[in-house]
């Protein structure tokens, strides 16, 4: 359980901090929410507590998991596949409703290796501008970090 000022991670729109937890009758039995603000838009989002594991709602990474991510993101051999650019938008739209944070950091460096060869669709950069935004913003939370300085730290990884 999720206690109020906690930041937490919702699938595809990033990290939020718990408002509140609220009770509402919904079709006469009461339910409990958590009261959500993703704190990249400030938009607010009502979960259901039971349905925290079906929607991904999770913690912040911890250290070790940081670690992973940047291990991730330093692998510059990877393959780069010959897809259309609309079946490779799906799978990253894909790996990136997961919520994983390690799914998230393979499609940034996917996306910043396949930058390199050659020019990416107009969705292409829309995707990677998502999952920048997403990795920055719990890498920052997770490490203690302006977002600046995760941002230099991946320009530092990208370009070399």
């Amino acid at each position: 359980m999720f206690k109020v000022g906690e930041k937490v991670v919702y699938p595809a729109h990033g990290v939020g901090e718990i408002e509140a937890i609220r009770s509402h009758v919904i079709s006469g039995t009461e339910k409990r929410f958590y009261m959500l603000r993703i704190l990249e838009t400030d938009m607010k989002i009502m979960i259901p507590i039971d349905n925290v594991e079906s929607v991904g709602l999770r913690k912040i990474i911890d250290r070790a998991m940081v670690t992973k991510v940047y291990k991730v993101l330093r692998q510059k051999k990877i393959e780069t596949d010959q897809q259309t650019w609309n079946r490779r938008y799906r799978e990253y739209t894909e790996k990136i409703k997961t919520g994983s944070i390690l799914e998230i950091a393979k499609v940034l460096r996917d996306l910043f290796v396949l930058k390199g060869d050659k020019e990416l669709s107009f969705g292409e950069r829309k995707m990677l501008d998502t999952a920048r935004n997403l990795l920055v913003k719990e890498l920052s939370i997770a490490r203690s970090h302006s977002e600046e300085k995760i941002m230099e730290e991946l320009r530092h990884i990208f370009t070399h």
